[in-house]
């Protein structure tokens, strides 16, 4: 296994792990933002449960790359989507920026990994 994949996984799931609990157990700075970003209540939880189906797929993936590819793929397509939503209420820049490098960290993760997906169940 390459090591750059193995800490962006790492990285990843750690990161996206903690904001699917943040959201998921309500905090108010994620209550807050998707009042923000004008996004229902029950779509922050539903986030976090997608996050966390992100985070076990990359840990999936330190024993089956291609769970890695996958996680990469579902998470990177869930951060455009939030990087869109933050684009929708017109943020700055800086306030989407977390949002951007979140997706560009994913789709790299799914990038190094990208030729083992044709090995993902179901493919």
């Amino acid at each position: 296994m390459d090591i750059v994949s193995i800490v962006l996984q790492a990285l990843l799931a750690a990161a996206f792990f903690m904001s699917g609990l943040t959201k998921i157990s309500g905090m108010k700075m994620q209550v807050d933002s998707f009042n923000h970003l004008k996004l229902p209540q029950w779509f922050r939880v539903v986030t976090g449960l997608v996050q966390w189906v992100g985070v076990t797929a990359l840990i999936i993936g330190f024993w089956e790359p291609s769970w890695a590819a996958a996680g990469g793929l579902w998470l990177g397509a869930m951060m455009i989507g939030a990087t869109l939503a933050h684009a929708r209420v017109k943020d700055p820049v800086k306030l989407m920026f977390p949002a951007i490098i979140l997706t560009l960290l994913s789709l790299a993760a799914f990038f190094l990994r990208m030729s083992e997906l044709s090995e993902f169940p179901g493919f």
